[in-house]
């Protein structure tokens, strides 16, 4: 698979074509976004002013609108951007992969990781698919919400999860389900308060304890079986996971069902969407999307997951 520098090279040298219209196309939208707004909001505060009530629902009015106009104005520009620049670099890094800008990982596949609860909501995008060193593997970008009701009957959504969305297979059949979250708990709480919290975390299975302190520092294990959990969690698993999760430099969750492995990585934004208020030929902007997409499909080489230290039985 290609490194980063190498993915950084093509992205300048065999995307640069596409990237300098795109660049003049998104200066072209930035003004046109910044003149509608500017325009609205004159409108809009001359409305409020001619009311002089019904604040709340102008604004609430104000934001709708203009989250409508935004979206159609992008829309175009955002297609060919992940046409034209996201597709490619997927297939720099591997010819076989399949690329969708408007499909994302199954709501099926979502629940079944038993990584977070289950949605009321789900949508997502940017969906990539293929075989890595002949391990199969998927993801997307992916946001979950949950519907909540206050006590006058208002409807809300919460966010569940929002980020990479990872599944991929793994060298073996679970006999039990292994769940890795993110140690909240210990590290809010300290260890005795921490450690008592999961014990008693009735949304999970059996806490899972595990005999290193850097990983039990940075994860909590829960299965429902101990001894299959402690034989996936191999010290060089951990290690690996370890390493990953400081690659990431965002929370990860991570089970071991049937035979797959699941990974979530928190980021609390839409992946792989074209900067508006950035230059696309900025090296920080560029190397967001080539880092993220490395990270997701990097996953089979930096867990070994094509090497079969596991049997499916």
């Amino acid at each position: 698979m290609k490194s980063v520098s190498e993915l950084t090279d093509f992205y300048y040298k065999n995307l640069f074509p596409t990237l300098k219209k795109l660049e003049s196309d998104r200066k072209s939208l930035r003004h046109k976004i910044i003149s509608i707004a500017i325009i609205c909001t004159v409108i809009f505060a001359a409305v409020a002013y001619k009311l002089g009530n019904f604040y709340e629902f102008i604004l609430f009015a104000y934001i709708a609108f203009g989250a409508i106009i935004y979206k159609f104005l992008v829309h175009d520009y955002t297609h060919e951007f992940k046409m034209g620049v996201i597709k490619p670099l997927v297939h720099a890094i591997d010819s076989s992969l399949l690329y969708s800008s408007a499909t994302h990982i199954s709501e099926y596949l979502f629940e079944h990781s038993k990584l977070f609860d289950t949605p009321d909501r789900m949508s997502g995008n940017d969906y990539v698919k293929g075989q890595i060193d002949g391990i199969n593997i998927q993801f997307s970008d992916i946001h979950a919400q949950k519907k909540n009701q206050n006590s006058k009957g208002k409807d809300s959504w919460s966010t569940i999860f929002q980020g990479l969305f990872i599944v991929a297979d793994f060298n073996k059949h679970f006999m039990g389900e292994t769940v890795i979250l993110p140690d909240t708990a210990q590290s809010t709480f300290g260890n005795i308060i921490g450690h008592w919290l999961q014990s008693n975390n009735a949304s999970r299975d059996e806490l899972v304890k595990m005999d290193d302190p850097e990983f039990e520092k940075e994860f909590v294990v829960y299965s429902t079986n101990q001894i299959e959990a402690r034989y996936i969690l191999s010290h060089s698993l951990m290690k690996k996971l370890l390493a990953f999760k400081h690659k990431s430099k965002h929370p990860v969750y991570i089970s071991f069902i049937g035979t797959h492995i699941y990974m979530a990585v928190s980021y609390d934004k839409d992946l792989f969407e074209p900067s508006i208020f950035h230059s696309l030929l900025d090296y920080k902007v560029a190397m967001e999307y080539i880092k993220t997409l490395h990270l997701a499909i990097g996953v089979v080489e930096e867990l070994k997951l094509n090497q079969k230290l596991w049997s499916k039985r």
